[in-house]
């Protein structure tokens, strides 16, 4: 399991490359990347700036990533998430899983990238033809965690 965060982009070829390199018990690799977007909100983003709480945001994902091994069988996860400065069409975030079976690393890496938005402490400040903004928590995002809970 690995996490990283970083101000520099990522090959994310590479990365998953290395991450399921000699192991010959995959059968699945699963990857979201994330990107940033030219708008939202319905107006125009310039840039985005993501600031972090250095050791606790690598200690939150850390844990996220645990409860996905807990829940499926993954054989190895990766996530990288960028910080500072970023344009438009700039690289944010890469999830990547691997698992002996497509489904397990599907929903694995789902997950992961679901919790990430919701639980690791990332702050997100946009730039727009009208000043700046913070970004604010997403009822979908909530909504989209939320059925990952376990019931009982």
């Amino acid at each position: 399991m690995t996490v990283r965060i970083q101000t520099e982009d990522f090959d994310a070829g590479a990365e998953i490359a290395a991450l399921r390199r000699g192991n010959p018990k995959i059968g699945a690799v699963a990857s979201f990347i994330g990107v940033v977007r030219d708008s939202n909100e319905g107006g125009a983003v310039t840039e985005m700036a993501l600031e972090h709480y250095p050791g606790m945001t690598e200690k939150a994902i850390q844990e996220i990533v645990s409860q996905a091994r807990a829940r499926w069988s993954v054989l190895d996860a990766l996530v990288i998430h960028r910080v500072g400065r970023l344009q438009p069409a700039d690289q944010i975030v890469l999830v990547a899983v691997t698992s002996g079976h497509r489904g397990d690393a599907f929903a694995a890496c789902e997950f992961i990238m679901d919790y990430l938005k919701t639980r690791a402490p990332f702050w997100k400040r946009e730039a727009t033809g009208s000043g700046s903004r913070w970004v604010e928590a997403r009822v979908s995002d909530d909504v989209a965690a939320g059925r990952w809970r376990l019931k009982g």
